[in-house]
């Protein structure tokens, strides 16, 4: 009998190369996350010692130049702070579509995986089959033979 081929094997691979590319884009963007997330803990801990330090010159002696200026940084802070959770909005929008998009890819290979494998159990039956069929004619010619 015949080698077993998979007629579209050639999809089953396009649908793994698929899937590696899905996963490094989610990896990719979950790292993009991360990083904005970062920025943004930076931008938040960097407003709250500049109101720290607000606090500390505002029960010393009185420098309005330098309160004025901590005022400033803080209100800049938190423009800043504001800016980055749209930041972080967007690149979390960009990874749930990262996510799905992967598992669109890995429900479409397992798709193809269990059609390899029916396509397999096909192949085995038809190959017991057959291989049952040539053991009924042996037998029956060696069966003739001995009459």
């Amino acid at each position: 009998m015949k080698k077993f081929r998979y007629s579209m094997e050639s999809i089953l691979k396009i649908k793994l190369k698929l899937e590696e590319q899905a996963k490094l884009a989610y990896a990719n963007a979950r790292n993009h996350l991360n990083a904005e997330e970062e920025k943004l803990k930076y931008l938040r801990d960097k407003k709250t010692s500049y109101e720290e330090e607000q606090r500390i010159l505002s029960s010393n002696k009185l420098n309005i130049m330098k309160l004025k200026g901590i005022s400033q940084s803080i209100d800049i802070m938190k423009l800043k702070i504001e800016e980055q959770k749209v930041v972080v909005e967007a690149a979390k929008q960009r990874l749930e579509l990262a996510r799905i998009r992967l598992n669109e890819a890995m429900v479409e290979r397992k798709t193809q995986e269990k059609l390899k494998e029916k396509a397999w159990q096909e192949y085995m039956e038809e190959f017991e089959a057959e291989e049952q069929k040539e053991i009924d004619e042996l037998n029956s010619f060696n069966y003739g033979s001995a009459i």
